[in-house]
């Protein structure tokens, strides 16, 4: 069996595995020596905060479980000038780019983490999420942000 099946395996049975995954990617991706030109932090040795052992991933995710983070679900977006907001009045329909049954985005403090459908729950809107980006593709993002 190849490490890549045994990761989904293990992501099967974890649902932070793949958080757990993303963070040695990025703790490899740091380990490598940069280049004289680019440097790297006061061009010494990389400051890392969280030291450990092998499992020190494990520790590491742990302690940012409980930290609340926003989650929005997008419907979609418009431009439109001020004028066209002041005319606004109770019943005025506003277009959105979105096209009805397009999938809609779901953000964790402004990135978007995956996409999904509407559906009613007890009454209650929800989102079934179709789509969720990896987490590494995740990292990437937030960091190219």
């Amino acid at each position: 069996m190849s490490t890549e099946d045994e990761n989904k395996d293990a992501a099967a049975d974890d649902p932070f595995a793949g958080w757990a995954e993303a963070l040695e990617e990025q703790k490899r991706t740091e380990d490598k020596p940069a280049d004289a030109e680019q440097g790297g932090p006061l061009s010494g040795e990389p400051v890392r905060p969280f030291s450990g052992g092998s499992d020190g991933t494990v520790n590491d995710i742990n302690m940012v479980l409980d930290i609340p983070v926003q989650l929005s679900v997008e419907l979609g977006r418009t431009k439109v000038p001020i004028k066209y907001i002041l005319q606004l009045a109770q019943g005025s329909v506003v277009e959105l780019d979105a096209l009805a049954g397009e999938p809609m985005d779901v953000l964790v403090n402004g990135y978007l983490i995956a996409q999904g459908e509407v559906v009613v729950v007890n009454d209650k809107f929800g989102i079934r999420l179709t789509d969720v980006v990896t987490p590494s593709e995740r990292l990437r993002r937030v960091s190219r942000g």
